[in-house]
């Protein structure tokens, strides 16, 4: 069984995001995630393989949206500074700099419907920005998301409302970058 995981830092601390909308969306969007991934899971075990297909698609929707949000949840808590070492080299390297790279992404997070994912590839060997407007649809098979944005309007319509780029804004201000290098790291050791 799955559990859900605790927030690493504390909601009343991030910046132009409030308390309120960071514990909505873990304790009520990730925990049910969570929660159906779960019931899937045990109707698999069970063996009820009367719905195969929507059990299977439903699996990999909350399989997926479970991670995402913890990917999501991983990133924040931070002070918004940038990238340092080995990730900075490869954002340089990979969109020409890291103003560049910011700039892509946040197009992309005007542009989303569910999430913008900064991801590396292991077939190319390169960092990617990813507009993915389902948690399992639009994903590209092997590469792994090291940073995630939710662009869901459960993300941010409590404290934004349709203002997607103040919540952007808002985002960039919390990213806590270390967790970011250690999923990077964790990706790129050989």
């Amino acid at each position: 069984m799955y559990k859900a995981k605790r927030l690493e830092f504390s909601p009343k601390k991030l910046k132009g995001i409030s308390e309120k909308q960071i514990k909505l969306h873990h304790d009520k969007h990730y925990v049910g995630y969570v929660n159906k991934r779960n019931k899937i899971e045990n109707k698999l075990k069970k063996g009820d393989l009367d719905h195969i297909r929507e059990l299977k698609k439903g699996e990999s929707h909350n399989a997926s949206g479970m991670i995402l949000h913890e990917i999501y949840f991983d990133c924040l808590g931070g002070k918004g500074l940038k990238p340092k070492g080995d990730l900075m080299k490869k954002i340089n390297e990979d969109f020409g700099s890291y103003a560049k790279w910011k700039k892509e992404f946040k197009a992309c997070a005007t542009a989303a419907r569910g999430w913008v994912l900064l991801c590396y590839d292991w077939r190319d060997h390169k960092l990617h920005n990813y507009v993915v407007d389902f948690h399992d649809g639009g994903a590209v098979w092997g590469a792994a998301p090291i940073m995630a944005m939710d662009m869901w309007e459960h993300a941010y319509y409590l404290d934004f409302g349709p203002e997607k780029t103040k919540y952007v804004d808002a985002f960039f201000k919390n990213i806590d970058w270390s967790k970011v290098e250690e999923m990077f790291e964790r990706y790129t050791e050989e």
